[in-house]
Formats: structure tokens, sequence, C-alpha cells
């Protein structure tokens, strides 16, 4: 997959492009209905298979203190847009310039100049334009125009609902990580750079794999049962991981830890994906290190019992 900041670099491809609009953050069941949609149109067409989103979130810019936390930053958003066969991604940063164009222009810019559209895919509450004014009906007629077709997909429910980022982001707030999986069709992870820490784990018994989160708040926190990825020879190793500001130590930076199981290797510079499976328990402030060592005994038996759970 090829990643574009902006329109400059990305020429239209004579092919052409089939793409999905959209903040894609978590890439969950719904935004793979709109990926599956363009998929279809591309491998019809023969046109290339491209998203086309937005940096930062909109609502980033608008309200950056009252901004829900992303459930992905950018590159796990690549990684998980390439999985699912992209081509090109596209990232218009979401500017006072891009806020201010209206439909007609965004169009003729990013759609027709920019990308070359031929089908362009957006789900069925679709708005964009200064002050959100244009609609999927809006867009079809634009298109009419210009020469591309507009598929609006439904939205897909899942437990009842609309799968929504919202409701990801409410799944993991709760604890339900079972829940959040099933909106997104695969386990909620986060990816990260392993970072040199203070060491303590390795000395309380308990070494742990540090990933800084590059994000400014987690959409989900506490001790949990997780599998990590990117260890060399090991595909999915079991594991327990923290996600938190360590109270007990007086850590300040949210972090996450992670001691995989029955492992004694070196892990500094790897880049590892951590699957979040259950949620153990809450972050809390212990009275001493010795407390926080028995309760760390505990929880890496727990993980380890529903771990093996799973795997039976």
């Amino acid at each position: 997959m090829h990643l574009f900041r902006g329109l400059n670099n990305c020429k239209a491809d004579g092919r052409g492009v089939a793409v999905a609009i959209g903040n894609f953050d978590g890439v969950h069941l719904g935004h793979q209905a709109l990926v599956r949609a363009a998929r279809e149109r591309a491998g019809a067409s023969g046109a290339c298979l491209a998203v086309l989103t937005f940096e930062p979130h909109p609502r980033e810019y608008f309200d950056p203190a009252a901004a829900p936390p992303r459930l992905m930053r950018l590159g796990e958003k690549c990684a998980a847009l390439d999985a699912l066969g992209v081509e090109r991604l596209v990232v218009l940063r979401f500017d006072a310039r891009l806020q201010h164009l209206s439909p007609d222009a965004f169009v003729e810019q990013a759609l027709c100049r920019g990308l070359g559209a031929r089908h362009v895919v957006v789900g069925e509450g679709f708005r964009f334009g200064c002050r959100r004014a244009g609609t999927v009906e809006t867009l079809a007629g634009l298109g009419a125009r210009a020469g591309f077709e507009v598929v609006a997909v439904p939205g897909v429910t899942a437990d009842g609902a609309r799968v929504s980022s919202t409701r990801v982001r409410e799944a993991l707030g709760a604890g339900n990580l079972a829940a959040a999986a099933r909106l997104l069709g695969r386990p909620y992870a986060m990816s990260g750079r392993v970072i040199y820490g203070q060491q303590l784990g390795r000395r309380l018994g308990y070494p742990t794999a540090n990933l800084r989160l590059h994000r400014r708040s987690a959409p989900l926190g506490g001790v949990f049962a997780v599998e990590v990825r990117g260890i060399e020879g090991r595909p999915a190793a079991a594991a327990v991981a923290s996600l938190g500001t360590r109270p007990t130590v007086g850590g300040g930076e949210t972090l996450l830890e992670v001691h995989v199981f029955d492992f004694d290797g070196e892990l500094y510079g790897r880049r590892l994906s951590v699957d979040f499976l259950a949620k153990l328990r809450d972050e809390e402030k212990f009275p001493s290190l010795d407390a926080l060592v028995v309760q760390m005994h505990a929880d890496a038996a727990r993980a380890r019992e529903i771990l093996a759970a799973r795997a039976a």
C-alpha cells in the first residue's frame, strides 16, 4: 500500500480509483464494509482501490479538549487498511482550508483532479464540505456530472445496534473486550516500539517491554491478559499487560507495559503489537512494592488461566 499525505504527490492513476471515504478510526466492521464495497467496484472495473481519510480527526481540529480518545494511531490505521488490500491511502490534512471547501470544490479538487475517481464509496450518513453542507445526494449529483459512480453503504449492525467507533470506545472503556472484538472483527490492539524503562519490573521479577503510546489519551486502561505479536519465533506470545501511569511507583506518563510469559530475550527497539483479550482489573495504587508484587503474582496467574482456556 502507498501512503500519500495530501494530494500533491498523488497523481491520478490512469486506471482511475474506487475510493472509500471516512475517518476509519478503528477500521471496524462498518469501515470494512466500505472497503469491501470499493474493492468490488475496483475488481469489476480494473480501478485502483483507495481510501481517503483525514488527519487530524475533524473533532480534534474543532475541539481538541473534548475529542474522544483515538482507537488507532495513523500507523496502526495504515496497517489495518493494508491488510484489507487497499492500494492507496490518501490522508488529507484537516485544516482551515479544507474546512471551508464547498462540496463542489471538494469534489473537483480531491475526487476528480486529485484522485481521478471512478467509484466513490461512503456511508449512508456521509456529510462533507463547508458546514457539512454536502450529503450523499449532493455527492451523487456532482458525481453524475463529473463521471463517477457514488455507492452509499448501509450501516453494519452487531449486538442489535449500528457499529461505530463510539460503540467500540464505550466497550473498551467498560472493560468489555469481547464486545469490542465483535465490533472490530478482531481483538482490539495497540502497537509500538519497545523503549528503555526504569528496569523496575525486572527487579520485581516481572521484566516488561515498555511501549510509549504517542497519543493524547488511551480508550482503555488497567491490567489485561494479552497476546503479543512481533517476537521472532513466537507468532502469538501469551502475556500480561498494564496500561496506565503506574501510581505505586510515582509514574506520570501513560505507558503500556507487557510481561511476556516464559521469555527472557531482549526486545528493545522491536515493534510489537498487543492484542487485548480480557481485562483483569483497574489500575490502582498499592501501599508498598511488596503489596504490588503480590498482586502481580495474582494477575499473572489469572492471565495464564484465561489465555490457556482460550487456546484449549
